[in-house]
This record gives C-alpha cells, sequence and structure tokens, in this order.
C-alpha cells in the first residue's frame, strides 16, 4: 500500500468531511446493534412467559408492541444515517477522481516532448482513466466500507463481550484464520491486478492506433490481420483477467464457512450455557442475529482487500508517470520582458537521446528582429531540430542559443513560447470547428481578425465554400481537409498570434506552387517587424529570405544570401536548377 500514501493529501483536504462521515458512521452503527438486543429482550420476555414468570400476557403484548417500535425506529434512523455516510464517503472520492485526474493531466502538460515519444498515448489514457477509476474505489467504497466493518466490529465485539464474554471468545475463533487467508489471497490479487491493468493498457494503445490509422488499414485491406491481432491481444486480457477472478472468487465461499463455523460455536455453546442456566435463551438469539449481521462486514473484506490491491497496483502505475520529472525545466522563477526576435546559435550540438542520433554539430548562425532565415537540406539533416530547439522542446547537447543575446535556458519558458507561432511539418488540428482552431494561436481574436488570418494563409475561400464555413467541425486530427488546407489553417492560427518569432517547418510542401507564391507574399508583408525562419525542401520558399543555409548531416554545408548561393557551384546551385527544369517540365 506504499503507492497509495500518494492519495493521503487529498484525504488531508477533505478531512473534515471524512471526520463526519465517520462521525455518522458510528451512530448508524449504534442504532443497528440496537435491532438484536430488541429482539433478545422479546425472546426473553416470551420465555419469561413460557416459565411462567409474567402471568399477564397484556403486558408480553405491550412489551412486544414496545419493542417493535423500537426496533422499527432503530432501523430507520440507522437506514437514515447509512444514507449520510454512503453521501458523505463517495462524494468525497469523486471530489479525489477530479484532483487526481487535474494533476496527472497537468503533469503530462509539464512532461518534455522526449517523455511522449518513448510512451504511447492509449497507455497514458489508461493511467489518466482506468487507473484513476480503480483508486477512486479504494478512496470512495474501499474506505466506506472499513471504516463501516471496524466500527462495526468494535461496537459489536465490545456489546457481546459485556453480555457473554465466554461465548464472544468462541464465536471469534474464527477471525485470526480470516486474517491470514485474506493477507494469503490478497499478495496474490495485486501481482494479477498489475498485470491485467497492463494488458488493459496495451488493449487501449491497440484501439487507439487501429481508429487514428483507420484509413491505412482500409487501403492497405488488412481488417482481417488487424482483427486477428485484437483477438489474440483480447484473449490473453480475457485470460488474466480470469487469472485475477480465480483468487478474488475464493473470498466470499471462505466468508460464508467461516461465518458458518460461527454460527455453529454459538449455537453449541450458546445452548450449553442455557442449560447451564449461564445465559438466557434471548443472548442467543442476539448473538445468531450479531454473527449474520457481521457476514456482510466479513464478507465485503475481501471485496475490500481486493479493491485496496487493485489501487495499489493502479496507483503504481500513475506513479511511475508522476514520479517523472520534466527534462526542460523553468529556471527563470518570473516570466521575464518580452523578446524582440534576435537569435544566435554558438557552436550548438544536439543529440536524441532516445535515438542517440546526433542531429546538429557545431551550429552557429544569427537572425536580428525583422529578417528571413531559410534552412534547406536533406531529410534528416536537422532542419526541424532547429526550430523544436528554438522552441526548446529540447535543450542543446553543447553549445548556446541566445535570444535577445540571453542564454534561452535563462528565460521564463512562458516568455518564449509566447513569442513564437510554430507551424510543425505535421500539422496538428483539434476535433472542433475551424474558427476555433485558427483561435488557438489567440483566444480572444475577433471574427474578423479569424478572416484576416486565413486570407494571409490563403485558406479563407476554400473555408467559405464549406456548408458551416468557419464553423464546420473537423474531423479527428484534421481529417476532413485535405493535407493543403491543413497546413494553411495552421498557418493561420501562427499568423493570428502576431508573434515576434515566426517558424515554419515545411509547412508549404502540400500546396500548389501558385498558393505557396500567394502565402509567401503575404508573410513578407506581415513579417517585416519579425523574425522569421522557413524549413524547406524547395528554392521557391527560400529564394527571398535575407539568408539562406545548407544543413547537410547536422552540419552547415553553406549560407549566404539566394543570389550569392546560386552563383557558387554546390548543393544549392545544383537544386536550383534541378528545381527550375522541373517547373519548365
Amino acid at each position: 500500500m506504499k503507492a497509495l500514501k500518494h492519495l493521503n493529501q487529498y484525504f488531508y483536504n477533505y478531512r473534515y468531511r471524512l471526520l463526519i462521515g465517520t462521525l455518522i458512521t458510528i451512530i448508524a452503527r449504534i442504532f443497528t446493534i440496537a435491532v438484536p438486543k430488541f429482539v433478545g429482550d422479546s425472546v426473553a420476555i416470551i420465555q419469561q412467559y413460557l416459565n411462567k414468570e409474567v402471568t399477564e400476557i397484556t403486558d408480553v403484548k405491550s412489551q412486544l408492541i414496545m419493542n417493535i417500535a423500537l426496533i422499527f425506529g432503530s432501523v430507520l434512523i440507522a437506514a437514515f444515517f447509512t444514507f449520510l455516510m454512503r453521501q458523505t464517503f463517495i462524494v468525497v472520492s469523486r471530489y479525489i477522481e477530479f484532483d487526481l485526474k487535474n494533476e496527472i493531466f497537468l503533469h503530462y502538460e509539464r512532461l518534455s516532448l522526449n517523455f511522449y515519444k518513448k510512451n504511447r498515448t492509449g497507455d497514458l489514457m489508461n493511467r489518466i482513466s482506468e487507473d484513476v477509476v480503480r483508486v477512486r474505489m479504494y478512496a470512495g467504497p474501499a474506505l466506506m466500507y472499513s471504516i463501516n466493518t471496524i466500527t462495526l466490529f468494535i461496537i459489536v465485539i465490545s456489546y457481546m463481550f459485556s453480555i457473554a464474554p465466554k461465548l464472544t471468545l468462541y464465536t471469534i475463533i474464527p477471525l485470526p484464520i480470516l486474517s491470514i487467508a485474506i493477507y494469503k489471497l490478497s499478495v496474490a490479487i495485486h501481482e494479477r491486478s498489475t498485470i491485467v491493468q497492463e494488458y488493459l493498457s496495451k488493449l487501449t494503445t491497440f484501439t487507439q492506433e487501429s481508429f487514428s490509422g483507420i484509413a491505412i488499414i482500409k487501403a492497405y485491406g488488412i481488417e482481417p490481420q488487424t482483427n486477428t491481432n485484437f483477438e489474440k491481444l483480447s484473449n490473453l486480457s480475457k485470460e488474466k483477467n480470469i487469472h485475477l477472478v480465480k483468487v478474488q472468487a475464493l473470498f466470499f465461499p471462505l466468508m460464508v464457512l467461516l461465518i458458518g463455523i460461527s454460527n455453529l460455536l454459538v449455537i453449541y455453546i450458546g445452548g450449553q450455557q442455557v442449560i447451564e442456566g449461564l445465559i438466557d435463551l434471548g443472548v442467543i438469539v442476539e448473538f445468531i442475529i450479531f454473527v449474520n449481521m457481521l457476514t456482510w462486514p466479513v464478507a465485503t473484506v475481501g471485496w475490500v482487500t481486493s479493491i485496496i490491491q487493485q489501487a495499489a497496483a493502479s496507483q503504481e502505475r500513475i506513479n511511475e508517470f508522476l514520479d517523472q520529472m520534466p527534462e526542460i525545466k523553468n529556471h527563470a522563477n518570473s516570466i521575464t520582458k518580452p523578446v524582440s526576435g534576435a537569435i544566435r546559435f554558438d557552436n550548438v550540438s544536439f543529440t536524441y537521446d532516445d535515438t542517440n542520433i546526433t542531429a546538429l554539430q557545431n551550429i552557429s548562425f544569427e537572425v536580428l528582429p525583422g529578417q528571413t532565415l531559410a534552412i534547406i537540406g536533406k531529410t534528416g539533416s536537422g532542419k526541424s531540430t532547429i526550430l523544436e530547439l528554438i522552441g526548446r522542446l529540447y535543450d542543446v547537447t553543447s553549445g548556446t542559443i541566445y535570444i535577445d543575446e540571453s542564454p534561452i535556458p535563462k528565460l521564463h519558458l512562458n516568455t518564449i513560447r509566447q513569442a513564437i507561432g510554430y507551424v510543425p511539418q505535421d500539422p496538428f488540428l483539434f476535433s472542433d470547428s475551424i474558427s476555433t482552431n485558427i483561435r488557438f494561436g489567440k483566444e480572444n481574436a475577433t471574427i474578423k481578425e479569424v478572416h484576416q488570418a486565413a486570407k494571409t494563409a490563403a485558406v479563407h475561400t476554400n473555408i467559405m465554400d464549406f456548408a458551416n464555413g468557419y464553423e464546420t467541425i473537423l474531423g479527428e486530427r484534421g481529417i476532413t481537409l485535405s493535407g493543403g488546407q491543413k497546413q494553411r489553417v495552421s498557418i493561420a492560427r501562427a499568423v493570428i498570434k502576431d508573434p515576434k518569432i515566426l517558424l515554419f517547418d515545411d509547412c508549404l510542401s502540400a500546396v500548389d506552387t501558385e498558393t505557396e507564391e500567394e502565402i509567401l507574399g503575404n508573410l513578407h508583408q506581415i513579417s517585416k517587424d519579425k523574425t522569421t525562419i522557413i524549413v524547406s525542401h524547395r528554392i521557391s520558399s527560400a529564394k527571398n529570405a535575407d539568408k539562406i543555409i545548407i544543413l547537410e548531416d547536422g552540419h552547415i554545408l553553406q549560407q549566404g544570401s539566394h543570389s550569392e548561393l546560386i552563383n557558387k557551384e554546390g548543393y544549392y546551385q545544383e537544386l536550383y536548377f534541378k528545381q527550375l527544369s522541373e517547373k519548365e517540365l
């Protein structure tokens, strides 16, 4: 249960509610144990009448009616307080579930990009959903029934000892056996619950990836193969669940057996004591009711134990991610002054630790505010890495990146990222309206600003052709739009932010040449006071830049302006004439 210590902070936050719930539980159980007492009294009165100790039948009837009224009243009060008990504990568990999900989600947001390269989306989703649900069961029903059972045991056993100590000792003989059995079964449940949750994560990941890649599955006609793989994984998950349930199934029969033994001991030992005149017959009736009253709480011990073990396994999985610290840490204590956009790389090298690939080696260049830098190179040359380092999605392996002559780690992360408009190579759009997707760049943007940003990105006309225009709801990852439209909506999202630094990562690859020219012309107008970096494979996207860098295997192969580079033998000149010939053809 060490993993569950993480929840103590939440129990402390709701301590007053839990204390009230405990008090309500005690009151409910006090009224509950009143019922066997009144039943026992009723049996004792009848026994006295049969033994001629009481001769007036009217006295017997009046006493029985009084006891029935007290039993009925006790049951009603106990039921009312039991209802309040459930309301208190279950509501607290929902609050804890809410808080824990928020904690996990906020931590997910803080974790670095590298974390998401190493972990699958389905597993992340399972830990914030299924695992949290299992933890909630511990914070709610398990806690409630534990307090209820402990309270009932203390009150009932104390009362039983007060009226028949010897009979009570015989009655609780099975409890040590029960404790040992629960311990042994709990260990097995914990181990098997962990395995079950791992397979549930695998199943979630498989289905999530299958749904996301459904177009590829259909295009390649591999539905049968995918279904076969899903069945194999489902069957393995089923086997692990059955393996767990087999252990859980031992609990209830074991509880019933031990309770039955207690009943037999009460009848046998109690009967002997009645014959010897040590106790009344009503005490045996009380004890039988008490033992059976403890049947459900004792039975829930197994269920609660199972819940706790499953919750511990789930919380252990949750803690595994909560214990991971972000690789990109905010070293600045407060938000620094807004940046003007000057960027300088000084002997920067970077190696991806997940693949051990060195993407950049001793890169140095400078871009001043208002200037445009174009970066060209083959696939894998390190172009996108430069943009990711500017946005501080990663920290450099060696060297220093300066923004406005301040080393980038000394700037507040919010300062850096608020100053950047980033259009990735693979644009991501959310399952929402087009206008909302554009407004991710500026939440309070007016519809006029949204339209203007779309016009700058040359996508306004396309959007207006849709039946619902800007309120068109996109499918997952923007599947409703074509590749070029997704790229242009992403450009609009960056432009509407009006940042000091614009980063475009090959974001015009899916548009035709005419549209590219229109967008580049529009960007040229709005980027006069901004630092712009364009990554591209096309000379047409780079030719108007103030400076062009050619990358190869993480090194700067060439740099200069368009006019300088086309007159110099090398990669740029060859690429220029090659693309010129393709255009003419």
